[in-house]
């Protein structure tokens, strides 16, 4: 692909240095998955934890650790961050880093509300910079090979979807910033719901919701139950648990079509970590995971297995990243696509709170 495809102000370089904010379970993921692509140079860590930040820069071999990542911010050799912190600084910090000229990588949740979201919209279009959020199960095998089949007319007019992502005992760490409100934001619906919720919107093509109607539950964590081991954060176990550990919600788009949502970090289920999406077409249903699909042939009704393929975009999310700054790709995960799920986000909980449908305008 020429460089034509991105309208980005670096487009035209050739190699990009990184700087990674935050060196937690998930800042690791980032380190490692920039050090996949040969143009990508992470020269910089930010990390408050002298214990972590040291940690990190010693396995990955960067040059330069600091404590404020502002530092990194005013040097004008750095091109992209990657922001990999608590909920509650996604928006600030993103905020800082596209005024300051920088594309921006942002894990998920984009931010703990709408309103914070649109801004960080806003400015990466008046910078002219590649900004994007990091939801990961757009690019899985699955995801990629049902999104063909889907533009291909296999499952006709897909118009309603279920998507979960529900585990027994999954909660990160009771006691860290993940289960407090004020850190997090929200709890299971916030951490996992949106990487389900966003790929079923991805797979029907469609981000435009108009009703939410949700309800979230607190029922294991708030009784010290339900803990999973990841994360690397600081644990009090003196806070409360105040965020929900399970959650369940019907959306109803703008066409008319229909999503239903279930999250959990904590619940009495068969499996120990079910992720997956059910889509019904008028021609053929599918699921996954493993991919199949469901629909009539000439010798009856049938359950076919697919083969599952990565021909669309690279699995690696930063390489991916990298390669829509080299012109080579066209971005996976749209800045207004995301702002998309936080209004969806922030109606599952008003609803949830108000026991009330609540309207997206």
């Amino acid at each position: 692909m020429g460089q034509s495809l991105i309208p980005f102000s670096m487009a035209q370089k050739t190699s990009f240095n990184v700087a990674v904010i935050g060196a937690g379970a998930i800042g690791l993921d980032h380190l490692a998955s920039f050090k996949q692509h040969p143009a990508a140079r992470v020269v910089a860590l930010a990390e408050v934890s002298p214990q972590r930040g040291r940690e990190a820069a010693d396995k990955f071999n960067i040059p330069e650790l600091v404590t404020d990542y502002k530092i990194l911010l005013a040097r004008d050799d750095i091109d992209v961050v990657s922001i990999a912190l608590p909920n509650y600084l996604h928006a600030a910090v993103a905020l800082d880093a596209l005024k300051a000229g920088k594309h921006v990588m942002l894990d998920k949740p984009m931010a703990t509300n709408a309103r914070d979201a649109a801004r960080l919209v806003a400015e990466a279009k008046k910078r002219a910079v590649l900004f994007m959020v990091g939801q990961n199960n757009r690019f899985t095998p699955e995801v990629q090979t049902l999104k063909q089949l889907i533009a291909k007319g296999v499952l006709g007019d897909v118009y309603h979807g279920k998507t979960a992502w529900t585990r027994r005992t999954g909660i990160p760490r009771i006691g860290s910033w993940f289960t407090q409100t004020k850190f997090a934001g929200g709890g299971s619906t916030y951490d996992i719901g949106v990487h389900a919720l966003d790929r079923c919107l991805f797979l029907m093509g469609e981000f435009d919701a108009v009703a939410v109607s949700g309800q979230t539950y607190s029922k294991f964590g708030s009784r010290g139950l339900g803990e999973g081991s990841w994360g690397r954060s600081e644990i009090d176990p003196k806070k409360p648990f105040d965020v929900d550990d399970m959650s369940l919600a019907l959306i109803k788009l703008r066409s008319g079509r229909t999503v239903l949502l279930e999250t959990s970090w904590a619940a009495h289920q068969g499996q120990h970590d079910f992720n997956g999406t059910q889509l019904f077409g008028t021609e053929a249903g599918a699921l996954f995971p493993p991919l199949q699909l469901f629909r009539r042939t000439k010798l009856g009704y049938a359950t076919e297995s697919v083969p599952v393929s990565t021909s669309l975009v690279d699995g690696n999310r930063m390489v991916h990243f990298i390669d829509c700054l080299l012109g080579k790709a066209e971005p996976y995960v749209k800045p207004a696509e995301s702002l998309a799920v936080q209004k969806i986000l922030d109606a599952i909980y008003a609803s949830a709170k108000s026991g009330r449908e609540v309207r997206i305008k």
